[in-house]
């Protein structure tokens, strides 16, 4: 049986990935006659949060089967690099904002890196 642990962090590293993206399409707009989707800024303004839910579930140890614990490894090693690409882009947008597009551009690659499929 699947530990149902999977799940938690699972969706965890899912939130976190929904924040971020949001994030990206957020800073990005620039429609000045109508805001971003009410659903849009939900999703980024819970960032900080799912970000603190990620780095306590991938500082913990986790326990279970050797199939699930290196799934959980896998999760918690790309809420680590996830959680970085956003330190880094928010650390190029202090230095310079007039570089937000490119900074945008940057935690996007990261983004798709850290959740794309490993090759087969």
């Amino acid at each position: 049986m699947k530990d149902q642990r999977l799940k938690v962090f699972r969706a965890a590293l899912d939130a976190l990935v929904e924040s971020l993206s949001a994030q990206v399409r957020v800073s990005r707009w620039t429609d000045v006659v109508e805001a971003p989707p009410e659903p849009l800024r939900v999703a980024a303004s819970k960032l900080t949060e799912r970000l603190g839910a990620a780095d306590r579930l991938a500082s913990g140890t986790f326990v279970g089967s050797p199939v699930d614990t290196t799934r959980v490894n896998a999760m918690c090693a790309t809420m680590k690099r996830l959680d970085g690409a956003y330190v880094t882009y928010r650390k190029r947008l202090e230095g310079k904002p007039e570089q937000s597009g490119d900074a945008a551009s940057a935690l996007e690659l990261d983004i798709a890196e850290a959740t794309a499929p490993p090759p087969a």
